[in-house]
């Protein structure tokens, strides 16, 4: 089997001296891939800087110029129209890479057929990603960063470029993920490569990027609605073995932006980590509840969720099951109706879920 061919893309707006050290890094750890540098708008310093690096590169290298700054989403795009790899990878200039990362995030998309993987990123500046699990190595997510991510070049294909009416951030991101999954394209992160992450730089005033980052949120949740917040206890007798399809109908709603927390009596904790239903998505946490005093430890729990998420809503997870010290749960046939309305499994591709 031929190896996949790979991409990778680096957006630059001014400071050479990072820039050159990121470049000279993906050099250096990233060998038979080809590099896109896309100058955006950058000072003539950072320009000169840029030439002469990508006229060292040959046919590994492609270097393309905005004359003005257009916004790191558009300078993303620009690249991506000029990428026909089987993958592209973005690494912006402020992100390090190191031996074995490649190989890492492609291994992820490879094994899994995630359209989107993401490193875990680490640094005092760096973006926040969920964590994963310890037990596991590859989970999906729904929050991944445009500081360094793979894309599937046949998901682009299909799916498209990023807006680039939002934000470079967060929502413009977001949006990318839930628009591809609504393909039955996965995003994930991998624990396998873990990239050192500084300060991005900003352009434009905070003014005026908190103004985009509103609009930008009120666009994507006029387009996909809001996440919610689910507590979902199933009982002291709700077994696991029956429970695999209620599973994987929560499994859809984190695709679709959603949060379940599920409060678990030790036995049904010990069978949902054996069923590997820990590593399913970051969107979804078990909870154990203590054996000491299980009904206070649920109380404490709902608290807890509560002071982070006010609006949580807690669900019986099985008929005939009370969620105890809340009459206003709704039942496991209401979320699961809401749920399948936006269901990320409609136009599913034919590929390997993330284990």
């Amino acid at each position: 089997m031929n190896s996949p061919t790979i991409d990778i893309l680096v957006p630059v707006w001014n400071d050479p001296f990072e820039t050159r050290a990121c470049l000279a890094a993906i050099l250096m750890h990233s060998p038979g891939a080809r590099l896109i540098i896309v100058d955006n708008g950058s000072s003539r310093e950072t320009e000169l800087m840029l030439e002469e690096f990508s006229e060292s590169l040959g046919d590994q290298g492609l270097f393309i110029k905005s004359e003005k700054n257009i916004g790191l989403v558009a300078a993303l795009n620009l690249g991506l129209a000029r990428s026909d790899s089987d993958y592209t990878v973005i690494v912006r200039p402020h992100v390090s890479v190191q031996a074995g990362w490649l190989e890492a995030l492609v291994n992820a998309a490879e094994t899994t057929g995630a359209g989107i993987v993401s490193p875990l990123l680490r640094g005092a500046d760096a973006p926040r990603l969920p964590a994963l699990d310890s037990e596991c190595t590859v989970m999906e997510s729904c929050t991944v960063s445009l500081a360094a991510l793979l894309l599937r070049t046949g998901m682009r294909i299909v799916a498209g470029t990023f807006d680039e009416s939002l934000d470079g951030n967060e929502w413009c991101v977001k949006e990318y993920v839930r628009r591809v999954a609504a393909f039955g394209y996965r995003t994930c992160i991998t624990s396998c490569v873990s990239l050192s992450c500084s300060a991005a730089q900003q352009f434009g005033s905070a003014q005026r990027r908190n103004t985009m980052v509103e609009n930008s949120r009120s666009a994507y949740i006029s387009r996909w609605g809001a996440g919610s917040h689910y507590c979902v206890y199933f009982g002291s007798d709700g077994n696991a073995g029956s429970l695999g399809d209620t599973i994987a109908e929560l499994l859809d709603g984190a695709r679709q932006g959603h949060r379940f927390t599920l409060l678990l009596h030790r036995r049904q904790y010990a069978d949902f980590r054996k069923n590997g239903w820990n590593c399913l998505h970051t969107g979804i946490d078990l909870q154990r509840i203590s054996n000491l005093f299980p009904l206070r430890d649920i109380q404490k729990k709902i608290r807890m969720l509560q002071s982070v998420s006010p609006d949580l809503v807690m669900v019986r997870g099985s008929s005939g099951t009370t969620f105890p010290g809340v009459d206003s749960a709704i039942s496991q046939d209401e979320l699961l109706s809401g749920l399948r309305i936006h269901t990320t499994n409609i136009t599913e591709q034919p590929q390997e879920g993330v284990q």
